[in-house]
């Protein structure tokens, strides 16, 4: 099973690596640098459509791209894994959203734990009700669907700074007992609170890597188990889409030297 070689990525003694692709011709080329697995990013797929961020896409949209990020990444006999970012779900129901996944060949996906509309939490007792059915969906489908819990208090500074760890720590330990297969602190940053959460949460953690976040190296010294980063190569490629057309305004050749 292909979601088995995802799950299994995440406990190989190094953090798995995933670029965040946002259309085909972004899969096709990180599938091209030999990744194994890629990650998808809402935010740069709903840009790339004329979206906003927070499931502006329409959900036949965002499904149509995933399936060719799916269709790139897998093109001349490569077998690159996916898992996407489906934000808060699209108002699918769990058996629904497994398997939508399922048809357009993602193996794994992002769920987060706040209401794209309103940002406020939701309640982890509530969320982690909606991770054990999404997983109970999973089992009974036979798709092995890959997990990964997103906890939002850092993204939405929710609540006491001073407890935020805390609560945050404490929602992971509920999803991961609710059948999530990692969980996703989005924003945690600073290398005592990741080397904190890595302690204190019993199962894989992916940090989004940012130029607040430690390098590389020193995630892997932290024990981190996954590494993803968001739309981080989007802006990447559109600095440099940027950088091309001020060359071609002031009259010189946009292409590198």
């Amino acid at each position: 099973m292909r979601a088995a070689h995802l799950r299994a990525a995440h406990d190989g003694g190094t953090p798995l690596l995933l670029a965040n692709a946002w259309d085909a011709a972004s899969a096709a080329a990180f599938a091209a640098a030999g990744l194994d697995a890629i990650a998808t990013s809402s935010g740069a797929i709903s840009r790339s459509l004329g979206y906003s961020d927070g499931e502006g896409t329409p959900v036949d949209e965002m499904f149509a791209a995933l399936r060719r990020i799916v269709a790139a990444a897998r093109r001349d006999g490569r077998d690159v894994l996916v898992t996407a970012d489906v934000e808060h779900g699209y108002g699918l129901d769990e058996a629904e959203l497994v398997a939508r996944l399922a048809r357009v060949g993602v193996v794994g996906c992002n769920l987060e734990d706040s209401d794209p509309r309103t940002r406020r939490m939701i309640p982890t007792d509530a969320q982690a009700a909606r991770l054990a059915a999404l997983r109970r969906a999973a089992d009974e489908a036979g798709t092995g669907l890959v997990i990964n819990a997103r906890v939002d208090l850092h993204v939405r500074a929710d609540g006491d700074e001073r407890t935020r760890l805390a609560r945050s720590i404490a929602r992971a330990e509920a999803y991961l007992a609710a059948g999530a297969d990692c969980v996703f602190p989005i924003m945690l940053a600073a290398d005592d609170d990741i080397a904190a959460y890595v302690r204190g949460v019993p199962g894989p953690v992916n940090v989004m890597a940012t130029h607040a976040t430690p390098p590389l190296k020193r995630l892997a010294e932290l024990g981190v188990a996954r590494v993803s980063f968001g739309s981080g190569f989007h802006r990447i490629a559109m600095e440099a889409v940027a950088a091309a057309a001020a060359r071609l305004r002031a009259g010189d050749d946009p292409r590198p030297a």
